[in-house]
């Protein structure tokens, strides 16, 4: 991408100082010696960031801020000056100037400032964009919704992902946690660089250490060459520590001093190494509760939960259900490609009147095993069978559990099997209209009467 800077100084010397060092680096430099002349070019022409002197004849370069930022605010500005005082830096900044910089000044520290304004500049531009795009598609970096809460969960990612604070991920098993952690990765400054996530619950206790910080050759048995963990890994970017309640304790410890100094030793290592990484953690389990009984460490939670977010349970967006079963069907259908499963209504009804303890994750098993059956047809019949206990109508009078217990397949295998009959019996045999009168497509109605063994092979 061609980036696209202005150089307004009053001074010929220092425009083209300016001009020559800027090119080296790759950019499109055009220069101006007064503010009128800046305005004049930016009537014609966009620029990605300016950089502007502050004391020039007539109009000053505070003014000339206040004129960018009227006319176009996406343009980062940045302030120079070899008469600085507090209140022209106070008033640049509620201005809108990126930062303000004293001559003379350090040639790599001007670059760094350039740099870092672009980038904060992109960010804002794209995450825009990403909202406008969440505003139109129903989802947001791969998070699918459209309810109230989902919409608030998604202005907050934005909101945390452009700083550099831990964030701590709360929510029901199945919620889509890892998921929000790499939105956020997505949407930050970081995005280049590594996501990298693990279960602290699924490593064993003995290797968790090296998994993390890496190890030394010989450090102990098994260690037969240096090798990097898991900080070293995501340097620069971000660590998604998942399940983070389930980290032991000695553990915590380790990790709260690499929180505190940001730096680490691999096991088995003398030397320390310094780390520039993000945590992003999560957990299912109330940890304020582990605190009290001394299962997670109080000071390595305040450092974790410095920025929280709470994802909402399935059964608190309802409304969002619709969305995910379309959105599973063309992720499981050929692909994604051509036209969804259609879901009956009474098959609509009894999801969305599921609590879902598993949430989206037992939604998508739902669906999976649905289309497995049918794939043309999402019905009450093809979804699993405990969405349909208590959901039919009971085919004898006493629906009570004897007290030695039941079996509950073979009911339901009965109960299924009556109702394929007494359709074939209204419909005088008609297998496609006795299908449509269970809300079924003729396949899944021929597919459940050769699984008990009734179908004759006759249309």
């Amino acid at each position: 991408m061609n980036i696209r800077i202005l150089v307004v100084d009053d001074e010929l010397s220092m425009r083209e100082f300016l001009s020559i060092l800027l090119e080296r680096e790759g950019y499109d430099v055009s220069v101006a010696g007064s503010a009128v002349d800046a305005l004049r070019l930016m009537e014609s022409a966009l620029f990605d960031l300016v950089l502007s002197d502050v004391n020039m004849p007539g109009l000053s370069g505070i003014e000339l801020l206040a004129r960018i930022k009227e006319k176009s605010p996406e343009t980062a500005v940045l302030m120079l000056t070899a008469f600085s005082t507090a209140e022209q830096a106070v008033e640049a900044m509620k201005l809108g100037a990126y930062d303000y910089l004293c001559k003379p000044f350090k040639n790599d520290e001007l670059k760094q400032l350039i740099k870092n304004a672009l980038e904060k500049q992109g960010l804002k531009r794209e995450n825009r964009l990403l909202k406008k795009d969440a505003g139109e598609r129903d989802s947001f970096c791969g998070i699918i919704g459209k309810s109230r809460k989902m919409r608030e969960l998604f202005d907050m990612i934005q909101k945390v992902a452009a700083s550099q604070s831990s964030v701590l991920i709360l929510g029901e098993s199945g919620t889509g946690k890892e998921l929000a952690a790499r939105s956020i990765h997505t949407c930050s400054p970081r995005k280049s660089k590594p996501f990298v996530a693990v279960n602290c619950g699924a490593i064993p206790e003995n290797l968790i250490e090296s998994e993390l910080f890496g190890h030394k050759k010989g450090a102990f048995t098994g260690a037969v060459g240096d090798r990097p963990g898991l900080f070293e890994q995501a340097e620069g970017g971000t660590l998604f520590l998942d399940e983070i309640g389930e980290l032991p304790l000695l553990m915590q410890t380790k990790l709260l001093r690499v929180l505190q100094e940001r730096e680490f030793k691999r096991v088995g290592d003398a030397q320390t190494r310094k780390t520039d990484v993000r945590i992003i953690s999560a957990s299912n389990r109330d940890l304020e509760a582990q605190i009290k009984d001394s299962s997670f460490r109080e000071d390595l939670f305040y450092r974790l939960n410095v920025v929280q977010l709470v994802l909402p349970p399935l059964r608190e967006r309802v409304e969002d259900i619709p969305l995910l079963i379309e959105y599973f069907c063309r992720k499981l259908q050929a692909n994604g490609q051509g036209k969804p499963a259609t879901v009956t209504p009474g098959a609509l009804k009894m999801l969305v009147n599921h609590p879902f303890p598993g949430n989206i994750r037992e939604l998508e098993n739902c669906i999976e095993r649905s289309l497995i059956i049918d794939p043309a047809v999402i019905s009450e019949l093809s979804l699993p069978k405990q969405l349909l206990v208590g959901k039919l109508p009971c085919f004898t009078a006493d629906c009570d559990i004897p007290e030695g217990g039941m079996q509950l397949e073979p009911l339901l295998d009965e109960l299924e099997k009556r109702y394929l009959l007494k359709a074939l019996e209204r419909t005088g045999g008609a297998k496609k209209k006795a299908g449509e009168l269970l809300g079924m497509s003729f396949r899944s109605f021929r597919y459940r009467l050769a699984k008990f063994g009734l179908d004759s092979g006759e249309e």
